[in-house]
C-alpha cells in the first residue's frame, strides 16, 4: 500500500482526483485543509503508483511525492523519526539533502530542521550532504499537527506539468 502527497493547482482538486481514480482505479484520496494539496491511499505499490503515474498523461497534477510514515508536528519527533529513516536506507559516503515543507505553525521553522536533522545524518551515519544532486531526499511534509516523512530517491518524486 503507497501513501503518496499530491500538489495541484489551487481550485484543481476535483480534476486532480478524478486524474488520480482514473490512474490508480481504487485510490482513497484525503483533501487537506491547504489548497492544491491531497493524500492519496492505493492498494498499489509504491514502485507500481509512481510508475503508472509517471506515463499517465495528467493535466491537473504538479508534483507527486511517496510518504513513508507520519508522526506528531513535534520538532524532536519529527528529528528522531527522520534520522531512523535515514540511517536504514542512507549508507555511508553517500549524498543526501534534508527537504522540509511546513504548512500551519505547528513547527516554527522549516530550515530548522533541515539544519539539525542533516548534521545528525551527516555526523551519525558518515554521509555527505549535496543540496543540488543527492543520491538522497529526506522529505519533510508538515502539515498542520501531522508530520510526513520519506527517505527517496530523487527519482521518485515526480514533476509533470499542467494545462492552466
Amino acid at each position: 500500500m503507497a501513501t503518496l502527497l499530491v500538489t495541484v493547482p489551487s481550485g484543481r482538486e476535483g480534476d486532480a482526483s478524478l486524474e488520480l481514480e482514473w490512474a490508480l482505479g481504487d485510490v482513497k484520496i484525503r483533501r487537506t485543509r491547504w489548497r492544491g494539496v491531497l493524500i492519496v491511499r492505493t492498494n498499489l505499490t509504491k514502485e507500481e503508483a509512481l510508475r503508472i503515474l509517471k506515463d499517465f498523461e495528467t493535466t491537473a497534477i504538479f508534483k507527486i511525492v511517496p510518504l513513508e510514515k507520519f508522526v506528531k508536528s513535534k520538532k524532536e519527533e519529527i528529528i528522531e523519526e527522520g534520522f531512523k529513516l535515514a540511517k536504514a536506507r542512507i549508507k555511508e559516503g553517500e549524498s543526501f539533502a534534508v527537504r522540509c515543507k511546513r504548512r500551519g505553525n505547528w513547527i516554527r521553522s522549516s530550515k530548522e530542521i533541515e539544519i539539525e536533522l542533516g548534521a545528525k545524518i551527516k555526523e551519525k551515519v558518515n554521509a555527505v550532504v549535496n543540496l543540488d544532486n543527492p543520491e538522497w531526499y529526506v522529505w519533510i511534509e508538515v502539515l498542520g499537527n501531522r508530520t510526513a516523512i520519506s527517505v527517496i530517491r530523487p527519482e521518485e518524486i515526480i514533476k509533470k506539468e499542467v494545462e492552466l
